[in-house]
């Protein structure tokens, strides 16, 4: 006898992956989960696409895995990341995720000084 609360799984069976979302404030258009590729969701191809201004207003990442049942908000993670790349490359954070990573880094971040004799 089925159980009236069961539902089929839409998740392939077999697949064990941590999938990365972003979400995107599209200002007075209100904000949305973007549409993403089914095999571009893992964390390197998200933080490549952040970098190469593919999301307009990031706000939110988003990491689950269905297959170990859990899902977390990766947002600080993602943005410490993003800061540590683009000071490894001696570059200017792109303008597009200004706001997402002074939002979610530590607040309390310094740049350290050189004491000179």
């Amino acid at each position: 006898m089925r159980r009236s609360s069961w539902t089929p799984s839409i998740v392939p069976s077999g697949t064990d992956e941590t999938v990365y979302l972003v979400a995107n404030d599209f200002g007075r258009l209100g904000r949305a989960w973007r549409e993403a590729d089914y095999e571009a969701t893992d964390l390197e191809t998200v933080i490549q696409d952040l970098l190469s201004g593919q999301y307009s207003n990031p706000f939110r990442v988003i990491a689950f895995n269905t297959a170990e049942r859990w899902s977390e908000d990766v947002s600080e993670e993602v943005a410490r990341e993003l800061r540590r790349r683009c000071d490894l490359q001696m570059c200017e954070l792109p303008a597009s995720l200004f706001d997402f990573v002074n939002q979610h880094d530590e607040p309390n971040r310094r740049q350290l000084t050189l004491r000179l004799a």
